[in-house]
């Protein structure tokens, strides 16, 4: 926090105004207009803390501040001529937004989709009938977050895992917070030594780094894999030690999946599979995939409809009939408070891109500071600020550093989100998931811990890469 100070309070001087990242326009990161823009995305995140008190959904804050600083910027730099500027810029975050949110779109619809068919109550089931505890659930949540978000995005699984959990302890509100925080550690952690388990990753691997060792090519992350596992096992030690053995309440009646949920996990693996074949082999944006993917659904649900109006015509109704499948139910069903909490932002911190704030921390980190404690800053930086315009600013400054250093700032870009729930997309995420239960405030009472596992995973990149160093 005292690192997060120090950037704030450089940002304050004007004396330090840099250009602010698109072409030749002026920076104002000293002027009226930056300082109230700056004052407007503080006072949003602070109504985003208080979610849990003030019961005001985390959208709304974020979203009006959105408008208000764009309303700033065009203001301030009508008079310049450089209106069209600001409308390409506002245009560009609106296209980042529009991946985001699309990409997002889909995961929740096959996730909704799958609730819809049992498929989460079905697992529920199984892990009660084979009589594991809620330790146990604990570290088998965390371990498949951990594995999965390297291929299927930190996000997507941790919104597969939270469903588990929501299933089999919904009513454990105390074990679901804990559950809840080590999924959003083990899928932060897993998707920073994959280059497309995080945006952060993928970026820095699209961009082509060349450093005095060589390119950073594909195989250049998975260095970090040890790291990553020390950042999720040292604070899941801690958390486990407060969770009881005892188990789950059992089933009354146990749920069995109904017609073509097996089909729909199928179908969502195939998605997952499509974005990545788009991207790697493609080059095409993953949410190309992923709304192709979607497809795959639209075509299984008119199968689904089909198959139930045939039945229906031939007065079958026995137990096991299709049911009705309306791919728009799921839709309709997503966490729209999440998706447009995105929105608001990546247009808010966009904006601060645009006047200039993001140009200006880099600046002074890696000029001022040296490349380790800038790409640690940048962790602590990302539990607050989105990671990904982070790390956007420091692939624009393109700091010259050794490949360690590079590998270093991807983690830290990556896991240092996990220090606060609304630092990654999937702490964000969950919040909207287990709404009520996982917060901001629960979130926050294990930030020391998880700040000991960021610090230990720092620690064991330098030991273990150090010949990366040189």
């Amino acid at each position: 926090m005292k690192t997060l100070s120090a950037v704030l309070s450089l940002l304050l001087f004007p004396t330090l105004a840099l250009a602010s990242g698109e072409g030749d326009v002026p920076a104002m990161t000293g002027s009226g207009t930056g300082l109230a823009a700056l004052i407007i995305f503080a006072v949003a995140y602070l109504f985003v803390m208080a979610e849990e008190f003030t019961h005001l959904r985390k959208s709304k804050p974020v979203i009006l501040g959105a408008g208000l600083i764009w309303a700033l910027i065009a203001i301030a730099y009508q008079p310049l001529g450089l209106s069209r500027t600001v409308e390409a810029a506002v245009r560009h975050n609106l296209l980042e937004y529009a991946e985001l949110m699309l990409f997002l779109l889909v995961a929740m619809t096959y996730i909704n989709a799958m609730d819809e068919l049992n498929v989460f109550t079905a697992l529920r089931s199984w892990l009660i009938k084979k009589k594991f505890g809620l330790r146990a659930l604990f570290w088998i949540t965390g371990l498949l977050a951990f594995f999965i978000s390297p291929i299927a995005d930190n996000l997507t699984t941790a919104l597969l895992m939270c469903a588990v959990v929501l299933a089999v302890a919904g009513d454990n509100r105390r074990f679901v917070v804990v559950a809840c925080i080590n999924i959003v550690v083990a899928a932060n952690a897993g998707g920073a030594f994959s280059p497309f388990g995080d945006i952060t990753t993928l970026m820095v691997w699209q961009k082509g780094i060349e450093t005095p060792e060589g390119l950073i090519d594909f195989w250049a992350f998975f260095v970090l894999f040890v790291p990553a596992l020390v950042n999720w096992l040292l604070p899941a030690a801690v958390m486990s030690l407060t969770i009881g053995r005892e188990q789950p309440a059992a089933d009354t009646d146990p749920a069995r999946l109904r017609p073509g949920a097996l089909v729909v996990v199928a179908l969502f693996l195939l998605t997952i599979t499509t974005a990545v074949c788009f991207h790697s082999f493609l080059e095409l944006p993953p949410v190309i995939g992923m709304l192709t993917g979607l497809a795959y659904l639209q075509f299984f649900g008119y199968f689904l409809k089909m198959r139930e109006n045939r039945l229906l015509k031939a007065d079958n109704h026995e137990i096991g009939s299709p049911v009705a499948f309306d791919i728009f139910r799921s839709v309709a069903r997503a966490e729209w408070d999440t998706l447009l909490f995105f929105y608001g932002v990546v247009l808010c911190v966009g904006g601060l891109g645009f006047l200039g704030y993001l140009a200006l921390a880099s600046e002074v980190m890696y000029t001022q500071w040296g490349p380790t404690e800038a790409n640690i800053a940048v962790g602590l930086l990302s539990s607050i600020v989105d990671n990904i315009p982070v790390m956007f600013a420091v692939l624009t400054m393109h700091p010259e550093m050794s490949e360690g250093q590079w590998m270093l700032v991807t983690m830290t870009a990556g896991v240092g989100g996990s220090l606060l729930s609304i630092g990654s997309a999937a702490g964000v995420g969950l919040m909207g998931q287990a709404r009520g239960i996982y917060t901001f405030f629960g979130h926050l009472k294990w930030t020391p811990v998880i700040a000991l596992g960021y610090a230990a995973s720092i620690a064991t990149h330098f030991w273990l890469n150090a010949a990366l160093f040189k």
